[in-house]
């Protein structure tokens, strides 16, 4: 079935070099301090025609315009089929168009022909990153840095890779090194501030962004950055220069909607609720225009999810397998990031965060037998879940080096949890579920850089809501000691008894650190880092303060009672 999941990052995937808006210069990026020798250097041998063309490739993958690199590299293979630089373009390309093991089989014979060539290490560890061959991309990153040390692309690159690694201090040492070869980069400095929230240190990450806005106040990666941080708000004067920008004449409809987002938090911050709305409608519409999204085809895929384990399918004879495992399922911002960080404050657990694995392993298998998922379901035997279970164990097995359990908490892993199941019986699934009037309008205020494609429209967003609550209640009735539900409104009210209850049910030994969860300093990498560091609120429900403006929402969701307090009281 189709999914909302997250498409593999291409970030940096054509150069060393990662360009703030495209990340896609496929020239040296030494580029900034040696450009226009670059190209010429790295076709030399060639014939002019090949050369030409090869210029002309670079641009059209600047374009993604990938169906004309591929003809232009067709023309030119019988006079350049053998040359580092045309193998090196072509797995460019392929991996452009995600397709990763022809790209790694290209970039490797470049490497053959091309040892010591740096470029074609980093666009290796791209493809190998976006392929989650995540060690291989940091040694192809590592071995780019070795190769050019002055390149700061490179470490950029490494720096990146080894933050979603969680390998927090050699990401920073290598995020710095770039830095110092290039203290402008503006990906670097971003990155860096990411990490610094990701890692609890709120302000030096706000603070990161902050410089950068005050050199180049219409980056709108950077205001996103800072406005993504829950507990932080923006000053009058910052409002009002993101106002500016926001209305400002000539800017990309891509980047007003992107800085439309930010504007409505900061609006709502304010108080100023009714333009809060109209910019988040307004801002959401755009969005929605770049993306394409069938709801009907996705809750047609929920019924064939249902019909296919309405008969439970075989499963590995081992009850124990997988009891490791905790995965964490929900909507998103329904709570899902609390749930993992409680559970990772115990001594026993790891939090993984949002992993790609299961999803990846039941789209290996159903490229392998040739059908999609869930229709061979039916023909999958015990051997074949175990050998599928005993796959997701490997590839999430870094997870556990210091902790004898992990979590997962992949966003689309609420569809997959039948197979799971079969895969790994002794693994536990917590449910997390928020009032959806409050989920689904936290989803509609969001910007997400990735996947989530149903969020920017209100008729979409509580059609995926309806589905996501139907395939639930079908998993809770098929695996009921299985599945726990942890409701956030109810944390909210006890959060003692709460986490006593969540921790029986993953069959953890009671810790009163979880009890203190806010105190803990792990990695989180999702927008709710800055939140999850705050002893637990009460006061967190933002719909109410809208008033009617979210009826339509209600409705849709069938909430007939609309809140009591109006926008007019809202805003007194």
């Amino acid at each position: 079935m189709s999914h909302p999941s997250s498409p593999p990052d291409v970030e940096s995937a054509a150069a060393p070099v990662a360009d703030e808006r495209s990340h896609s210069s496929v020239t040296d990026n030494a580029a900034r301090a040696r450009p226009r020798a670059a190209l010429a250097t790295r076709t030399e041998g060639l014939p002019a025609r090949a050369r030409r063309t090869l210029q002309k490739v670079g641009q059209f993958i600047e374009q993604r315009q990938l169906d004309q690199a591929d003809q232009a590299l067709a023309s030119i293979h019988a006079i350049a089929g053998d040359h580092p630089e045309f193998l090196r373009m072509g797995g460019v390309t392929r991996h452009l168009q995600k397709r990763h093991r022809e790209a790694i089989d290209l970039l490797r014979r470049a490497l053959k022909l091309a040892p010591g060539d740096a470029l074609i290490y980093t666009n290796l560890g791209s493809v190998l990153r976006a392929s989650g061959d995540y060690d291989g991309a940091i040694a192809a990153f590592a071995r780019a840095s070795e190769l050019d040390p002055d390149l700061a692309a490179p470490w950029y690159n490494l720096g990146k890779t080894l933050a979603k690694q969680l390998r927090v201090d050699e990401a920073l040492d290598a995020l710095d090194h770039a830095l110092r070869r290039e203290p402008d980069h503006v990906g670097a400095q971003i990155a860096r501030a990411d990490l610094m929230i990701a890692i609890g240190r709120i302000q030096e990450g706000a603070s990161g962004y902050r410089r950068i806005l005050a050199k180049t106040p219409q980056l709108v990666r950077a205001w996103g950055g800072l406005t993504n941080i829950k507990t932080e708000q923006l000053t009058d004067e910052e409002t009002a220069t993101l106002e500016r920008l926001y209305a400002a004449p000539g800017i990309s409809d891509t980047d007003r909607a992107r800085l439309g987002f930010s504007l409505g938090k900061t609006l709502e911050d304010k108080g100023r609720y009714a333009e809060a709305f109209s910019v988040f409608c307004a801002a959401n519409a755009a969005r929605r225009r770049e993306l394409s999204w069938n709801a009907t085809q996705f809750s047609r895929g929920i019924d064939s999810i249902i019909a296919a384990f309405d008969k439970p399918p075989a499963h590995t004879a081992d009850p124990a397998l997988g009891r490791e495992i905790i995965f964490i399922v929900s909507m998103p911002r329904a709570g899902s990031t609390l749930t993992e960080h409680i559970l990772a404050t115990h001594p026993d657990v790891e939090g993984a965060d949002e992993i790609p694995d299961l999803g990846a392993i039941i789209e290996e298998e159903s490229k392998q037998r040739g059908r999609a998922f869930p229709d061979w379901v039916a023909q999958a035997g015990a051997a074949d879940w175990e050998r599928l279970g005993r796959r997701y164990l490997e590839r999430t097995a870094r997870w556990r080096k210091d902790s004898p359990r992990s979590t997962d908490k992949g966003l689309i892993n609420w569809v997959f949890i039948g197979a799971a199941h079969a895969m790994l019986p002794g693994a536990r699934f917590v449910n997390c579920r928020r009032d959806p009037v409050e989920t689904c309008w936290s989803c509609f205020k969001q910007y997400f850089d990735r996947g989530q494609v149903y969020t920017y429209d209100i008729g979409e967003l509580t059609t995926q809501w309806r589905d996501y609550d139907r395939l639930m209640r079908f998993w809770h009735a098929c695996y009921p000691h299985r599945v726990y539900e942890s409701v956030y409104e109810n944390l909210l009210a006890d959060p003692d008894a709460e986490i006593r209850r969540l921790l029986d049910f993953c069959e953890l030994p009671f810790a009163p650190a979880c009890l203190r969860f806010d105190e803990t300093r792990r990695v989180v990498r999702t927008v709710s880092a800055g939140q999850v560091r705050q002893p637990l609120r009460r006061d967190t429900a933002r719909t109410p303060a809208y008033g009617e403006l979210l009826a339509p929402l209600r409705r849709a969701l069938g909430v007939d009672q609309g809140p009591a307090t109006s926008l007019s009281d809202a805003s007194a």
